[in-house]
This record gives C-alpha cells, sequence and structure tokens, in this order.
C-alpha cells in the first residue's frame, strides 16, 4: 500500500502541536482516550514494553496523507483516521496517555525504522505476507482489507458481490479486482481503465454501475468525494498487521493482547464508526481473529 504514501521521510514530533496530545474530550478522539484500557500488569525489565513506558511516549511509523487512515489535519493539528487513533490508543494502554510521535514512513523505509529501533511500531496498512514475515514480526491482523464496491450514491440494487453479476463493472486495469469480479459474478461485464481517476469518472459518467478496487483507495476516495459510496466490506483477503522488529516475540504478544481486548470491549469497532465508518455502509464488522 505504499503508494498511498509519501516518500519523503519527515519527523513529525508530537509535542509541536497541540492536536497529537489532544486530551479526553478534544475532538473525535476525546471520547474513545476515555474509555480506553491501560495496562497494569507485570513489565519485564529492558523489553520494548518496559523501554517505551521510561521514555513515556510510542514512537510509530506511520503516514500523515492517507485520508479516514492517518491524515494530518491542518487546521487543528490532529491526526485523523483508523490507523492514527489506534496509535493513540495503543500509546494509552502502555504509558498511560496518548503520547506518540510519529515518523512517515514509506514502503522502503518502513522495516528499517524498525530493524534500527527508531520506531517502536509501524501502523500503516500494512499488509502481512509471507516475504515480510521473514524481516517483521506482525501484531495482529487488526484490520482486514481487500476488494470492495463502489457506486454512485442512491445506487439501488447492489449490497453485496453477488449482485453484481449481470452487472457493468468498473476495475483498474491489470488489478487483483479483474479477478475477484470474474471469481465472484462470472456474469459481469467488466470494464477497465487505466488508473484510479479514470476509473471514478467512468462511474460518474454511468459507464458503470459499480467499481471494485482495495478499499483502502476507494476510503480514500470517499472522503473527498461526496458522490461515492462504498458498499459493505472487503470480500477478498489482504490483512494489515502492526509492524515490529522481528524476533520480539514478547511485544508481538503483548500487542496481540491489546488488541483482543479492544476488539472484545467493543472499541475497535467504535473507531471504525468514527473513520472508515463514515463512508462505509451497513454495521462496523468484527475486528479480525488474531492468527500470530
Amino acid at each position: 500500500m505504499g503508494r498511498l504514501f509519501v516518500a519523503a521521510l519527515l519527523l513529525f514530533v508530537a509535542g509541536c502541536s497541540a492536536g497529537e496530545n489532544a486530551v479526553p474530550g478534544g475532538g473525535k478522539i476525546g471520547a474513545l482516550l476515555a474509555k480506553a484500557p491501560v495496562y497494569t500488569g507485570q513489565v519485564t525489565p529492558g523489553s520494548a514494553v518496559d523501554r517505551i513506558r521510561k521514555r513515556g511516549k510510542l514512537l510509530i511509523g506511520g503516514s500523515q496523507d492517507a485520508p479516514l487512515l492517518s491524515q494530518l489535519d491542518p487546521i487543528s493539528g490532529e491526526l485523523t483516521g483508523f490507523d492514527a487513533y489506534l496509535g493513540k490508543l495503543l500509546a494509552k494502554y502502555l504509558v498511560g496517555e496518548p503520547s506518540t510521535e510519529l515518523l512517515s514512513a514509506t514502503s522502503e523505509t518502513r522495516e528499517p525504522l524498525l530493524a534500527n529501533g527508531t520506531v517502536d511500531v509501524i501502523i500503516q496498512t500494512y499488509t502481512i505476507t509471507p516475504a515480510r514475515r521473514e524481516r517483521v514480526a506482525f501484531a495482529g491482523p487488526y484490520y482486514r482489507s481487500g476488494q470492495s464496491i463502489a457506486v454512485r450514491k442512491g445506487t439501488a440494487g447492489i449490497t453485496k458481490p453477488a449482485d453484481l453479476a449481470g452487472k457493468t463493472v468498473i476495475v483498474g486495469a491489470n488489478t487483483p479486482g479483474v479477478k475477484a469480479v470474474q471469481d465472484v459474478a462470472p456474469t459481469a461485464n467488466i470494464v477497465e481503465f487505466g488508473s484510479d481517476p479514470e476509473c471514478l469518472t467512468a462511474l460518474k459518467q454511468g459507464r458503470g454501475e459499480a467499481y471494485v478496487q482495495d478499499q483502502a483507495i476507494l476510503v480514500a476516495d470517499a472522503s473527498k468525494d461526496s458522490e461515492l459510496q462504498l458498499v459493505g466490506e472487503p470480500f477478498t483477503e489482504d490483512p494489515y498487521g502492526i509492524g515490529i522488529k522481528h524476533g520480539d516475540a514478547e511485544f508481538q504478544r503483548f500487542v496481540d493482547d491489546w488488541l483482543r481486548e479492544i476488539g472484545k470491549s467493543g472499541l475497535w469497532q467504535d473507531v471504525w464508526k468514527q473513520t472508515i465508518g463514515t463512508v462505509v455502509t451497513g454495521d462496523a464488522p468484527s475486528p479480525p481473529a488474531i492468527a500470530s
């Protein structure tokens, strides 16, 4: 998912912005932080958790320009979005308050940032793959993305993948969306365009009844275009994990336990409703099962 994010490496220090250290009551994150858990168990001396607690803040590799995932609001100075809010909640669990620093990461820099200890975690739509597991420890998955359906707002009759049967469906040329549509709706008429903007234009012009693309891309599109509506949840698998330094099984288990806790309490769903759920129709999904 590196194409969603800037290539430049920019340090964003939380203390430089009041929004980054928002307290309960400040913006959307306030209500979430008010009911966020704090870890009160024992900590192994010298462990990642011990180092983070002594430092007093969580160092996160992520993004500042991914709408509804992790985007810097230029007015409030607050990082907003699903990934950004999870980072704040994890920081509160670790150190008792939502104190973070964000280092903007790219697909090329994520693993070095973890390996050299510049960041504690990567929270950046980081897809879990076998090849990446050889270099990174993943907690989670914390979110399941994949191919999703977008329609023009007000379109009736398309609520699930099977409804694409017999419809004209727009997809990006040479993207996984082509096979995904063929698999779920063999009778769909697939029309390919070369880029995401071209696909969106074609949809709005009525040259297709639906557009199938990775949900992370569609979420960003829908946040900027009120004519676009996402339908349901992804129908293919693209699991996002929280990246952790390779070999740190103890910290991986710690973050996994936190993910289970916020999933069981409903806090994960609350984060979804405040962010991705503002452009995706339907109830909040269940968080994915932890598979470490």
